[in-house]
Formats: structure tokens, C-alpha cells, sequence
């Protein structure tokens, strides 16, 4: 089995804000695949399964805040015997612009305090992970502000391709196994 975290904060004050495009993948990823989540109150998680050609996946929504992420992933993990190389974090990107999917199998967090969590949990940073860009903060603006704001009418349409890139790179994943470093760009 394998496990395919996105990355958000829960409720509706953040559904559709730049920090919850993890989220929004997942989302995107069980309508495709005719799931739907349950809330685990045991794993503070949206859990669903994915069973197809003879895999399966758990896909998780953390909803514990961003930041604490790791303690749910981590816990999933153990419940369900998932290995770390069976596990893949989807977040946002403040260094990739909007339209940007970039895949690695390891690295630092990047400042990405939910991946941070999940890396400093597991005690290791070979974790794969999709990060897909959201694009960077006007000089005016702080990054916390950047992030927890939603994406402007005239980016929508970068976003949905964005989605479904990351969506088609997590079926990727799941079903071939892609263990290669992977930049995707909305044409």
C-alpha cells in the first residue's frame, strides 16, 4: 500500500487559499477515482482508498493544522505498515511560479513547514514529495499573508491545469512507481 498526503489546512476560512492546493490535489485526485473521505478522529485525517489494478493507496488529508502535520502522516503510516519509500506529500511552493509541478524523491524542507513536520517525524528526509507552484509574494506583501490568500480570478485557469499536472504526476507515482526528478509546466 502506499500513501499520498496533501497538504492544507482545514475549514472553509482556508479551502481555496494558496496554502491548500495539497488539498485541493487530493481532492481532485478521489473525484477522479470515485472515493470519498471520512473524517478519522483516531488519525485527526480525511482518509480515502484508492484500489485499482491490484494497488492500493491511502489518500489523507492532515487535518490537524499545516505546521503539525507529521504526527497524522506518521501515524498512518504505522497503522497501515506503509514504508517511507511509499509515501509521497503533495504542498504548495512559493519558489516554483504558478504552473510549475516539480517532483523529487528526497531533500530539505524548502522553509515548508508541513513537509518539515512530516520530515523531522519520520526522522529522515527521503521523502518524495510534488510541490506545486502557487508563485511568490508581492515585496509588499509577507509570506504568511501570501500564502493564506486565494488565488486571483485571472490565475484560475493556470490553477486548474496545475491541478490536473499533479494529479495525472500522483497517478504517475501510484501506478508506475516514477522514482526520477520531474518538473511538469502548464503549456
Amino acid at each position: 500500500m502506499r500513501l499520498i498526503a496533501g497538504l492544507g489546512n482545514p475549514g472553509a476560512r482556508y479551502a481555496s487559499t494558496r496554502h491548500n492546493i495539497g488539498f485541493m490535489v487530493i481532492d481532485r485526485l478521489a473525484k477522479d477515482e470515485t472515493v470519498c473521505f471520512r473524517n478519522s478522529l483516531r488519525y485527526r485525517s480525511a482518509v480515502c482508498r484508492i484500489r485499482k489494478h491490484g494497488k492500493e493507496a491511502l489518500l489523507v488529508k492532515p487535518l490537524t493544522y499545516m505546521n503539525n502535520s507529521g504526527a497524522n502522516v506518521k501515524a498512518l503510516m504505522g497503522r497501515y505498515r506503509i514504508g517511507q519509500s511509499d509515501l509521497m506529500v503533495v504542498c504548495d511552493d512559493m519558489d516554483l511560479p504558478l504552473g510549475k509541478v516539480r517532483f523529487r524523491t528526497r531533500g530539505k524542507d524548502g522553509g515548508h513547514l508541513g513537509l518539515r513536520s512530516i520530515i523531522e517525524q519520520l526522522g529522515s528526509d527521503e521523502v518524495a514529495r510534488l510541490r506545486v507552484g502557487i508563485g511568490k509574494p508581492l515585496p509588499a506583501g509577507t509570506a504568511s499573508d501570501f500564502v493564506l490568500s486565494e488565488f486571483k480570478d485571472e490565475e484560475k485557469k493556470t490553477l486548474r491545469e496545475s491541478i490536473k499536472i499533479s494529479v495525472f504526476a500522483c497517478k504517475e507515482w501510484f501506478f508506475c512507481g516514477i522514482s526520477n526528478n520531474i518538473t511538469y509546466t502548464v503549456p
